[in-house]
């Protein structure tokens, strides 16, 4: 696969490290925040047309500016990997979650489903990339898991059928991330990404046609949300995942998705004055210290690099 790394921060160098350092916790509050964007996007539109236009914007807005730089862009098999990737983290994942969210689950109720991601990638990436996951590790999974139910335990009697439709978003999520990490690690993050993008904007556009009446009710909100969306997840927040990606095993990056029910959470009861209980509240430390543990540094040798 010919492409070239979009960035120099490697990490080995100071700069490298503050990344490091900096990176998950960027990437969990950006990521968090496309939940409260998305709520107030689909009182203004139906979830997939919500979809169809953040998709049109992040990949337009990609596409310019891989252009004008003269990005390398991926061709022949890498450009099928690359279009694979982003079907399954793209069209996926958000179609299902945007719709399941329009049918009444809540955007925390949505963000516990994702929540659970880590368990599920940690338990394919074994087979699939061959990283190797200690005790330790699986201890910190568990741990996650145990503060993710904590965080939304009270709202799930209430989630009904569209709770299947938040398992594909999972389902979408989980295999994109190993697929990413096999066979798209390397491509530029601004040529790859908008190709992800656009690729997914005719699938979600046909099934907006198909399955709901496109329409915006009020169009500040709906400009805002998919601007946020566009500008802050599909592209700030998916930047830092891929870099993340790039650097370690694909079971310690998505472990930091444990976090992203409790922020969702506490940024719904600042933003939204939805109600924030005490379980959500230690949901949050017990989902931290689950993070905590499963992405400690291990000691050199303790376990093959991750193949990327």
């Amino acid at each position: 696969m010919v492409t070239t790394r979009s960035v120099s921060a490697e990490p080995g160098t100071r700069l490298g490290r503050l990344s490091g350092a900096t990176t998950p916790g960027a990437f969990v509050v950006l990521w968090s925040s496309a939940f409260i964007a998305g709520v107030i996007g689909l009182g203004a539109a139906p979830p997939l047309l919500l979809t169809l236009c953040r998709f049109a914007l992040a990949g337009v807005l990609l596409a310019v500016a891989a252009l004008a730089v003269r990005a390398p862009w991926p061709r022949g098999k890498a450009l099928g990997h690359v279009v694979v990737a982003g079907l399954l983290l793209q069209a996926v994942q958000f179609g299902a979650f945007y719709t399941a969210m329009s049918l009444g689950v809540t955007g925390a109720m949505a963000a516990l489903v994702q929540g659970l991601h880590p368990v599920l990638t940690a338990i394919l990436a074994v087979p699939l990339l061959g990283e190797r996951v200690s005790l330790r590790q699986w201890a910190g999974f568990g741990l996650g898991a145990l503060g993710v139910v904590l965080a939304v335990v009270e709202k799930l009697s209430s989630a009904g059928p569209a709770l299947l439709l938040c398992v594909g978003g999972l389902l979408g999520l989980s295999l994109g991330t190993l697929y990413q990490k096999r066979f798209c690690a390397d491509m530029d993050l601004r040529s790859g990404q908008a190709v992800q993008l656009l690729a997914s904007v005719p699938v979600i556009g046909v099934l907006a046609l198909t399955v709901e009446s496109p329409h915006v009710s009020a169009w500040g909100p709906f400009t805002a949300a998919v601007s946020w969306l566009a500008l802050v997840n599909s592209i700030g927040a998916f930047s830092l995942l891929y870099l993340m990606l790039r650097r370690s095993q694909a079971s310690r990056a998505s472990s930091l998705f444990f976090l992203t029910p409790s922020v969702t959470a506490v940024m719904a009861w600042v933003i939204l004055d939805q109600p924030l209980s005490p379980l959500i509240v230690l949901g949050l430390v017990v989902s931290g210290s689950g993070v905590a543990l499963a992405t400690r540094s291990r000691s050199a040798g303790s376990a093959a690099p991750a193949r990327s």
